[in-house]
């Protein structure tokens, strides 16, 4: 017999909607099984029933897709923002795309790397810490660090009651006044670097998240997105 878990998870599972999105739906009588409309987020559902109707369209599991995004500086990682501000999805506009969710973020002032998928169990395994994915950034900042505080960043800091450190941080190069650091984590806390840098008093310039695991920013243009290939897929899944 299949899974049966609540109506609002079955269509976040077949990649349709958010939970959340599909519980608003689902009050809202846009979803129908068996020919009646079912107002409770939670009513047990199997997960291949064949029945469900969404908005008058069967909800059929969508086509799985994977972006990776080059996201601008200045827009939030989220559907909708509280505050009126542009968010990521912006960069998704005119195209015809199935609903997709960032596996991970990145905060309104940093650029770089996301993945996006309708695949909530990829999205979920992404996100594990327990996943062994190194997240690689580039960091502009307004010092010129020696490699005794580059040694500071990798022993770490207890800030706001959460140890942080790096992996690595090495110089890439430096001007007269700025660096540019690369930086890897094996975690990501909420502004993990900027508090760790902010610690050194070291201002930040720019942050670019230029690979997440073997998946790699290269040369997609900012604001961009593209579907990750084969070979990146199946690289991620090796991990």
């Amino acid at each position: 017999m299949s899974t049966r878990y609540g109506l609002a998870r079955v269509l976040s599972k077949r990649g349709l909607c958010s939970r959340s999105e599909a519980e608003r739906r689902i009050r809202a009588g846009e979803v129908t099984v068996a020919g009646r409309v079912v107002r409770d987020p939670e009513a047990p559902t199997r997960l291949d029933q064949t029945d469900i109707v969404l908005a008058d369209v069967p909800a059929a599991c969508a086509a799985r897709r994977y972006l990776i995004l080059n996201k601008p500086r200045g827009l939030v990682t989220s559907a909708r923002d509280e505050q009126g501000r542009d968010t990521v999805y912006r960069c998704f506009d005119g195209h015809e795309l199935p609903w997709v969710a960032p596996a991970g973020r990145l905060d309104q002032a940093s650029e770089g790397l996301l993945l996006f998928s309708n695949d909530p169990v990829w999205n979920a395994a992404i996100t594990e810490p327990r996943t062994p994915l190194h997240k690689t950034y580039h960091v502009q900042i307004g010092a010129i660090p020696d490699p005794e505080h580059l040694q500071q960043l990798q022993q770490g800091i207890v800030d706001q009651g959460e140890r942080l450190r790096v992996v690595s941080a090495d110089l890439l190069r430096h001007g007269q006044r700025n660096a540019w650091l690369q930086i890897v984590l094996d975690e990501g806390r909420n502004r993990h670097i900027r508090r760790l840098l902010q610690a050194q008093q070291w201002s930040v310039l720019r942050l670019i998240r230029v690979a997440i695991g073997p998946i790699h920013l290269g040369e997609l243009g900012k604001g961009q997105f593209r579907d990750l290939t084969e070979a990146e897929r199946s690289a991620l899944a090796a991990l």
